[in-house]
């Protein structure tokens, strides 16, 4: 059987400021209607799949949850990363778990949650190629063909092919480091190299077997990691203490660049890792003037642009190449040959103690979301939208009182002993230190507005009792 493993971690910090920490680019609909997360599930329909495996960290556990259930697809393996030691350890949390199910001899396709890949069938006849080789025991990657002598990926060299020609894949002669420009040119006109993707498809026992014998540290962690396994609702969890232990390394240092049994099947289906907006503004369409824009927007004498706003009208005059991405609560201005440094700004805000790289002022949760719309001394005023048939945790705050004051829906309102409904227009007020739960009993989204008030408003100030999606009290509602 086929067993989609896709890994959905993130930093956020190539497309900032749209994508975040906690709402990294693999769970934005950057290119269609789809979040780049649910393009890859719906990628692979069609093909014979066994149970789709994903590896996130735990901080996205309930953005993914929410996202899968959104296409309809199936509740996934959702296994949780407690923190981040890069892709050969979270691989082999999914193949240990595979042997775990009796299930060793299952081909694993190792996909990335924020890849674009624009032709989808090009795609699935590669996978079926790929999958005969793994099947045998090969460990298969796949090359993308390269359009330009690119600088900002690592290479694949292809050496004899496996068969009768190199599109039945080609036995992997070296896996090279981003090259300079002059290096990339060489291996462009060479028709032996092409672009690492980072997809990789193998039996979960053969990587466990190159793992032991080429990493064998990491697979001592990841195996004690996985002896202590809990479910948490639709999530696996780890040993935290052991993988935490466990050496940080990707797949490519750990086993594919030291096995003699690496395979690379060329692909040519138009696929980008979207790494940065010049990337993205490359994967676009764009108008008679070479223009991407995503925005209300008054465009006068521009050219060769990215032009994206959530709220505000954007107006242009005179430009050429450049990156404007306005979000609610910050805005990027940057020529397009610069995106590649996006992540220096993001470094500078870490420094001064801001919060603008960690979330948008829109925040997501499990239960819906809220919109920081305003703040001053001691006070603070959000939008709350409560999804039907959704409660937020059993709670009180020991530095801010708040008022609520409904304006769609209906809210079922717990205050100490009393519960309450509130339609429309009506509020409530729930004083410092009480006992209180809002609930979201209807059939359309509730939709608060809460004036907080107090000493004290961040959003570590909460302590639950009661929590229906298991969170533990430093864990922030609203």
């Amino acid at each position: 059987m086929l067993t989609p493993v896709i890994l959905c971690g993130g930093s956020g910090t190539r497309l900032w400021p749209l994508s975040r920490t906690l709402h990294p680019k693999q769970f934005l609909p950057l290119c269609s209607s789809q979040s780049m997360l649910q393009e890859t599930v719906s990628r692979l329909k069609g093909l014979n799949l066994d149970e789709l495996h994903i590896i996130c960290n735990e901080e996205h556990r309930f953005l993914v949850a929410e996202q899968m259930r959104e296409i309809e697809q199936q509740v996934p393996q959702i296994i949780l990363e407690p923190v981040g030691r890069n892709t050969a350890p979270a691989i082999a949390l999914a193949a240990l778990n595979l042997i775990a199910q009796d299930k060793a001899d299952n081909v694993m396709l190792v996909l990335a949650a924020d890849h674009r890949i624009e032709e989808t069938e090009t795609f699935k006849n590669a996978v079926a190629i790929a999958l005969e080789h793994a099947q045998k025991g090969y460990l298969m990657t796949f090359g993308i063909t390269p359009s330009y002598a690119a600088t900002a990926y690592g290479y694949i060299q292809a050496g004899k092919p496996v068969l009768d020609n190199a599109a039945q894949g080609s036995i992997v002669k070296a896996f090279v480091e981003k090259p300079d420009s002059k290096t990339a040119e060489a291996y462009y006109e060479s028709n032996q190299y092409y672009w690492n993707s980072g997809m990789f498809m193998f039996r979960a026992d053969r990587y466990i077997e190159e793992l032991e014998k080429n990493s064998p540290e990491i697979l001592m962690a990841c195996q004690q990691a996985m002896s202590a396994v809990s479910k948490d609702l639709d999530f696996m969890r780890i040993n935290a203490e052991a993988f935490a232990a466990c050496p940080e390394d990707s797949i490519d240092y750990a086993v594919m660049e030291k096995t003699d049994r690496a395979v690379v099947i060329p692909l040519d289906a138009g696929w980008s890792d979207v790494g940065s907006w010049s990337s993205l503004w490359e994967v676009q369409e764009k108008d008679a003037n070479n223009n991407v824009i995503k925005a209300d927007a008054i465009i006068e004498d521009t050219t060769n642009s990215f032009v994206f706003s959530e709220e505000r009208l954007i107006t242009t005059l005179g430009v050429d190449s450049l990156i404007i991405v306005d979000t609610k609560d910050a805005l990027l201005v940057a020529h397009k040959d610069e995106v590649q440094a996006v992540k220096k700004i993001v470094q500078q805000i870490k420094q001064a103690g801001r919060q603008e790289h960690i979330n948008h002022r829109e925040v997501y949760r499990p239960w819906g979301k809220y919109d920081s719309i305003d703040s001053g001394h001691q006070y603070q005023v959000k939008r709350i939208t409560v999804m039907p048939g959704q409660k937020l945790s059993l709670q009180r705050h020991q530095h801010r009182a708040e008022h609520w004051i409904v304006v769609q829906g209906t809210a079922e309102v717990r205050c100490a002993e009393s519960t309450q409904l509130l339609d429309v227009n009506e509020s409530t007020y729930i004083p410092l230190g009480e006992l209180h739960q809002l609930g979201n009993p209807g059939e359309v989204p509730l939709e608060i507005i809460e004036v907080q008030s107090g000493s004290y408003l961040g959003e570590d100030d909460i302590i639950r009792y009661e929590d229906r999606y298991g969170r533990a009290n430093e864990e922030s509602e609203t």
